[in-house]
């Protein structure tokens, strides 16, 4: 039987959420980022993705990074999680420097480590589908580690407002090497690239932690190395974090798909994930339409607490909106 190292997994929650503003902010004009938020009453985008990424990785090897001005709603969103997992950074530089941070941390502590890349702002209707592609990805990590893996969904409509992965075609079931990427193509394209066997990319990843590290070496070298560094010096004085603040200053946004992966197509993988209900609820459309895919015993029994409820929000905003 194939024994596979135990992964880490890094539940990305550092983001502003800015997509959603329309349905994240109240009359007073205070915006609580989506990854905070439910769907529909129930518990967080946040707890999902944490229980999701516990459905494959043992809670003490699962990781999120969050924003310092988050802290009023991550903290009690990560209660479950060691308090040495919740990494929290300055203030949000981007997707790439929000994986960047975690990926320093865990390869610090296990330089051979395997890590599970999981965004918290995602909606999954069918979890045991995804977790079984996130067990193959890791599976095809152990395989290959020189590769990492992307989650691509197999679309059921040509939507131009997600990215593509185009997926070179051998044939053949798993991973397939990845040709290229689109993002947010015109309707005619998300339709031709539908057509030719083009994935939604979930921004699901697995990969070896070193291989990652590499990449970002590649394509953000100073960045990469002011990092490592204010780390170094923040443990040598573990009563401060003041390098990393420093840091955080002087280095800039970056984007981990356009900055990070584009270009360096030849070190990846992807794996098509069957259609799983899954959505990254980029606007008030795409709630609406994943609430309509909860089953109504399930909404009917849940009851909206504190915090934002996104199905209640869209709902008023399309009536809002009507002529």
């Amino acid at each position: 039987m194939e024994t596979l190292p135990e992964p880490w997994a890094v539940v990305l929650a550092a983001g502003e959420g800015s997509r959603l503003r329309s349905l994240t902010t109240d009359s007073r004009g205070n915006s609580t980022p989506k990854q905070f938020c439910s769907l529909d009453g129930g518990p967080s985008l946040l707890r999902l993705a944490l229980r999701r990424a516990e459905r494959v990785v043992p809670r003490s090897r699962v990781t999120t990074i969050a924003a310092a001005q988050h802290e009023t709603w991550w903290r009690g969103e990560t209660g479950p999680l060691p308090d040495s997992n919740v990494v929290v950074q300055p203030r949000n530089r981007g997707t790439a420097v929000g994986v960047l941070l975690p990926l320093h941390r865990i390869l610090a502590r296990e330089p051979e480590a395997h890590v599970l890349l999981l965004p918290s702002d995602h909606f999954v209707a069918e979890e045991s589908v995804l977790e079984r592609a996130l067990l193959e990805a890791l599976r095809e990590v152990n395989r290959r580690p020189e590769r990492a893996v992307l989650l691509g969904i197999v679309p059921d409509e040509p939507d131009p407002g997600f990215g593509w992965i185009v997926p070179a075609d051998h044939g053949g079931a798993g991973a397939r090497p990845v040709v290229r990427f689109v993002e947010k193509p015109p309707a005619a394209t998300a339709d031709e690239l539908m057509g030719r066997g083009g994935l939604w990319n979930s921004f699901i990843m697995a990969g070896a932690g070193s291989t990652f590290l590499e990449m970002f070496e590649d394509r953000l070298p100073g960045v990469t190395a002011r990092l490592r560094e204010a780390l170094k010096r923040d443990a040598a004085d573990a009563q401060t974090t003041g390098a990393l603040a420093r840091a955080y200053e002087r280095i800039g946004t970056f984007d981990f798909c356009r900055d990070v992966l584009e270009g360096l197509e030849d070190r990846l993988s992807v794996l098509p994930v069957p259609p799983c209900g899954w959505s990254d609820l980029g606007t008030p459309d795409r709630v609406s339409r994943c609430v309509e895919r909860i089953p109504r015993t399930q909404r009917s029994s849940r009851r909206a607490g504190a915090r934002a409820n996104l199905a209640q929000a869209a709902v008023a905003l399309r009536l809002c909106s009507s002529p």
